[in-house]
């Protein structure tokens, strides 16, 4: 190699690119698809419909990897080896407008406020670079632990079911349904007073399809079998025991009797990935302001993560490189609203993988980049990943949304509370206020519908929290060197 090309810079053989293109891709994979899985399910769209999103969200995955790797124009990519993928940030917003809007109608909406916020994200990419002094790692290690907390209950919901629907834990009593019934026909013959509207019978039998030992069992295996590879392997198999341990949840399921591959036989081997196939965009001026303060959180952490990039590979990342890393943080969510996906960003899995294996060449995450875009190309593939049971997800759910936590409490564990104990106060109340949507989740009944998606998410709340209460006990003196040394601390969401 000629002493002139920089590492980032350099040009792998085509055999090697490509294995190791394929180990980014593997060790972001779990984490890509857990989103559309979370989401489309929240909507409680057609199997199909989420088979969709998943194929959609690994084609955008691909696109803006290589948009971010490669660079577009002077504009756009930040030519690193960055590989993107939907931010867990984003989900709770998501799944809170899907559940008061449920179906394609909801899924319109989110669409709206992800491009939206994809646009204003571009326009405003070189003020967020500068705002870094106002996240320092008190306020990040905050919100990514409120991130993970937030996402666990999605997890436990995977493995026991959910707390409404069919897999309710309790179900209405079949006699109080015929007494029902019984009344209502009486009340059509005048006998009886007729039944007051919206009346309905409240669960009071155990759902036997809540909590089956046979799914806590699968659940468990697949827990038993990441924590097994994370312990005895080593190297890069060690780095894809989430995955590894969703394949063996889905083989003990499938012997099980409890998956089948209906649908994946059903797919089509090929299938192009066209913009606007689930729904088009609504625009909600609330619901775009939301996603937007979700994306300046997801652009910071980003900034410190580029910051971390440039300090691992030895390329100094300067202000024009930041602000373009930035937008594209912007134009994949824009892409991703446009193409009926979610917001997009660096995955830091693979900022430490780069650390791991020591090759520093931006083309790698190229060649990942064109492994997602022709894993997104195959709905066989995407109909196979929708065919998971939830609770073998489950399994892996306690996992990786565990791990989001535990990379915010080990980034809190940075912070000085021994000099400036005005930081337990940022922490202790920030996180209060992000755990009040999942304690108390009417809490905003008497307040205006029209606020409602800004508070009815833990994660923007504590977000908000945060940094108010930092810039109130410790002003807006920061450097860049402690969002390196926290994004460093950053490798698990």
């Amino acid at each position: 190699m000629s002493s002139t090309i920089h590492p980032v810079d350099e040009h792998l053989p085509n055999g090697k690119l490509a294995a190791l293109g394929l180990q980014h891709v593997l060790v972001m994979y779990a984490g890509a698809v857990a989103v559309p899985l979370i989401v489309g399910r929240a909507l409680k769209l057609s199997p199909e419909q989420v088979a969709m999103l998943i194929s959609a969200d690994l084609f955008c995955c691909g696109l803006v990897t290589l948009i971010q790797s490669l660079g577009a124009t002077q504009w756009f990519g930040i030519k690193l080896p960055v590989m993107m993928g939907v931010t867990f940030a984003s989900v709770a917003p998501m799944v809170a407008m899907a559940n008061n809007n449920p179906g394609v109608q909801g899924a319109g909406l989110i669409f709206g406020a992800i491009i939206g916020a994809g646009v204003i994200s571009i326009l405003i990419a070189p003020i967020v670079s500068r705002m870094l002094r106002f996240f320092p790692p008190v306020v990040t290690g905050t919100i990514i632990a409120v991130i993970g907390i937030s996402l666990m209950r999605v997890g436990i919901n995977w493995i026991f079911g959910n707390p409404f629907g069919p897999t309710a834990p309790s179900i209405p009593n079949p006699e109080h349904l015929a007494w029902l019934d019984a009344a209502k026909q009486a009340a059509s013959t005048g006998a009886v007073p007729p039944v007051p509207a919206g009346m309905n019978i409240v669960g009071s039998v155990p759902n036997p399809k809540y909590a089956q030992l046979s799914h806590i069992g699968i659940a468990a295996i697949v827990l038993v079998s990441i924590l097994l590879i994370a312990k005895y392997a080593r190297g890069f198999v060690a780095n894809i025991s989430v995955l590894l341990g969703i394949v063996i949840g889905g083989v003990v399921a499938t012997a099980a009797g409890l998956m089948t591959f209906d649908k994946v036989g059903k797919a089509g081997w090929f299938d192009l990935v066209l913009p606007f196939e689930i729904a088009t965009p609504v625009f909600d001026p609330i619901l775009i302001l939301t996603m937007t303060l979700v994306m300046i959180v997801v652009m910071i952490e980003s900034t410190g993560m580029f910051l971390a990039l440039g300090d691992l590979t030895g390329k100094k990342v300067d202000q024009k490189m930041l602000t373009a890393g930035l937008r594209t943080d912007g134009l994949g969510t824009l892409i991703g609203g446009i193409f009926n996906t979610f917001p997009y960003t660096s995955f830091s899995q693979n900022v430490g993988l780069v650390g791991v294996t020591g090759v520093k060449s931006r083309f790698v995450c190229v060649a990942g980049g064109v492994i997602l875009i022709v894993l997104g190309l195959l709905p066989k593939m995407a109909a196979l990943v929708e065919s998971l049971p939830t609770f073998v997800l489950g399994g892996a759910g306690l996992v990786m949304f565990g791990m989001v936590a535990a990379t915010g409490i080990r980034i809190l564990s940075t912070v000085d509370y021994k000099g400036n104990r005005n930081n337990l106060f940022i922490v202790a109340i920030s996180i209060g206020f992000g755990m009040i949507p999942l304690i108390a989740p009417r809490y905003l009944q008497w307040m205006p519908h029209s606020i409602h998606p800004l508070i009815e998410s833990g994660i923007l709340l504590a977000s908000i929290s945060a940094v108010l209460l930092n810039l109130y006990f410790n002003g807006s003196k920061g450097d860049s060197s402690e969002a390196i040394e926290a994004a460093k601390h950053a490798d698990s969401h």
